[in-house]
């Protein structure tokens, strides 16, 4: 059964541009108070293309990136009007994820907490969580992944403290007024999926490198190899989030732009 089109951990990523041009989604409601119509300016088909940068470099007053970290693009925007997000029929879900525990199937719902204890989101979990594209896994590793917390820190990537799963839960404006805010004034991609299927830390280094990956020598990227759970320097499983935040991991790869 197709569930969350998104994966429950992908760092959900809305771009915002505040131009004199408006920009806006065709599956985006209408805003409380309509944008007044702008004219667009003449397109400018002689002139170079830096001439073409420096008009919209003009244009652009604001990007505003936000990466939220375990959301996906189901949990924040699954009900929005006209995005395609939760399957439903007369305002009921027409999906579900087995609970191997319980033996029921789990529908999403809405979820009004702040906190939720989520899923485990590493590449073997997405694996799983997609299942050959049925995308019913999500469950099923709640469960195997709350049983796997014994000593570690409730932020490593195959852990779950929590006892109830709320990994079909969604939210909407009641919870995150904001968000909703930007998807009706701005742009919202409901077909926009993170590079790596895989946790926090990894989704930040491929958003600023394109790449996560550990390297052997320090300073030296050529002796960086891929790296999709996360870089590591003792090479041990779920060993990224603690030597990252002992500030001991090594990036001696650079950026795209830096390197042209």
């Amino acid at each position: 059964m197709k569930i969350f089109k998104s994966i429950f951990w992908i760092a959900s990523i809305l771009i915002l541009f505040a131009c004199t041009l408006g920009t806006r989604s065709a599956r985006s409601v209408p805003p409380a108070s309509p944008i007044p119509p702008t004219t667009a300016p003449a397109s400018n088909t002689s002139g170079s293309s830096s001439d073409t940068l420096a008009q919209a470099q003009q244009k652009i007053k604001h990007i505003v990136i936000i990466m939220q970290e375990n959301r996906s693009f189901d949990e924040y925007f699954g009900t929005y009007p006209g995005a395609d997000g939760i399957p439903m029929q007369n305002g009921v879900p027409t999906v579900c994820s087995n609970d191997p525990k319980t033996g029921q199937c789990i529908k999403p719902y809405h979820n009004p907490e702040d906190v939720n204890s989520g899923g485990p989101h590493g590449a073997s979990s997405a694996t799983a969580d997609i299942d050959g594209g049925k995308m019913d896994g999500f469950v099923s590793q709640f469960r195997d992944a709350s049983k796997d917390c014994k000593g570690k820190s409730a932020d490593t990537p195959g852990c779950v403290e929590g006892k109830t799963p709320d990994v079909m839960g969604w939210h909407d404006a009641r919870e995150i007024p904001n968000y909703w805010t930007y998807a009706e004034n701005f742009v919202l991609q409901d077909k926009m999926f993170e590079p790596n299927a895989s946790w926090s830390l990894p989704s930040h280094l491929f958003m600023v490198s394109e790449w996560s990956a550990s390297c052997k020598t320090p300073g030296d990227p050529m002796s960086c190899v891929n790296a999709l759970d996360g870089p590591s320097l003792s090479g041990k499983k779920g060993s990224s989030l603690q030597e990252a935040n002992a500030g001991k991991l090594d990036y001696a790869w650079t950026d795209n732009l830096s390197a042209v």
